[in-house]
């Protein structure tokens, strides 16, 4: 999240306010040209709304809205803009240490919201398998096998899947659902490329996987950093990578 922009939207916001109680310079047919009271009013919600998205989509979670206000209003009445070399001492502080600041309490909400997710998450996984009688692998998948289908299964990290799943977070919440959907076990997360091999063609399996075997650290925004995963799969069908002959190369031409 770039300072600059967090700068842009707030000062917007706290200029709209401060329009409403400003003086209006001009002749009557000059002030004619400014946007109604009701069109200001709508478009002070919405950069409120604006801004409220910034927050929300960037996980800030819960700050101090009257110290939020009272940045937003002194943004309005600083000089200069971020970029300025002037425009930290309004502030007492550099544009790069404001930056770092807010970085630093970003990093620190992550390494929270990662952390906590690990521990529900390996506590999910215990308690699901003692409940359901799960199997497990070696690397710490947790499986159930509700349909073992055919003899024919995937052997190697190249061979191509097709699948039916649904995947959720461990409340429950679906991130994600295919039908129909093809691809080979090595462009998958390693739970995937493990998990698919537990199973039959034709089969159905239900797998429970470590945030370590999904996306750990790196895990999108719907699904967050280091969460387990549950994806329930129907195996359409297999297909055994097969390996491209070389060609032979054509004999040259006689000249």
């Amino acid at each position: 999240m770039k300072i600059t922009k967090i700068f842009a939207i707030a000062s917007a916001a706290a200029l709209m306010v401060a329009c409403g109680t400003s003086a209006v310079e001009g002749s009557k047919e000059v002030r004619d040209l400014l946007p109604s009271k009701g069109e200001t009013d709508s478009t002070s919600y919405m950069l409120g709304v604006n801004f409220g998205l910034v927050i929300s989509q960037n996980d800030f979670g819960d700050l101090n809205m009257a110290q939020l206000r009272k940045g937003i209003e002194d943004g309005v009445k600083a000089k200069g803009d971020p970029s300025d070399s002037t425009f930290g001492k309004q502030f007492k502080i550099d544009p790069e240490e404001m930056q770092m600041i807010i970085n630093g309490y970003l990093q620190k909400r992550g390494a929270y919201k990662g952390a906590l997710n690990e521990e529900k998450g390996k506590a999910f996984l215990k308690d699901w398998v003692a409940k359901n009688g799960a199997d497990t692998t070696a690397s710490g998948i947790a499986y159930i096998i509700t349909e073992p289908g055919s003899e024919i299964r995937a052997t190697s990290d190249r061979d191509t899947v097709k699948v039916n799943y649904r995947g959720t977070l461990i409340d429950g919440t679906e991130f994600d659902k295919n039908e129909g959907i093809s691809f080979p076990l090595n462009r998958v997360i390693k739970g995937w490329t493990e998990g698919m091999k537990l199973v039959g063609e034709g089969g159905k399996i239900t797998l429970v996987i470590p945030s370590e075997l999904a996306y750990g650290s790196r895990g999108p925004r719907n699904i967050g950093q280091n969460a387990t995963l549950l994806f329930d799969v129907d195996l359409l069908e297999v297909h055994p990578f097969v390996e491209k002959e070389a060609e032979t190369p054509a004999p040259p031409k006689k000249r």
